[in-house]
């Protein structure tokens, strides 16, 4: 099973989405919109970026756990991902933004 998009809204209104792996696990979050149809760019600049490697920044937080952005070609952060326990897992979270990013499937949980 390929996996797929949820846009959701926030407590205080904010729109976001999230890009979920066949398994149902969350692999990428996006930053808060106050639009549900910024959201929506989002999730097209994902499947536009997410094959090409380059656009992947590689990342170590200070609680020393990595993980990554999904930039688009002007650099602004599409989607960061969850921290992993090691820089494999992270790799292996890349490797599945880049398998499923292209999904055409959307659900909207705002309705």
């Amino acid at each position: 099973m390929s996996g797929w998009y949820e846009v959701s809204q926030a407590k205080d209104g904010q729109y976001k989405f999230v890009l979920k792996a066949g398994n149902g696990e969350i692999i990428l979050t996006s930053e808060l919109y106050k639009a549900k149809a910024s959201a929506q760019n989002g999730i097209e600049s994902v499947q536009k970026n997410s094959a090409d490697d380059a656009r992947y920044e590689r990342l170590v937080a200070k609680n020393g756990k990595p993980y990554f952005n999904l930039k688009a070609a002007n650099h602004q952060i599409i989607g960061t991902s969850q921290f992993y326990a090691s820089e494999q897992s992270r790799d292996y979270g890349i490797d599945s933004v880049k398998n499923n990013g292209s999904s055409q499937t959307i659900k909207d949980l705002t309705i």
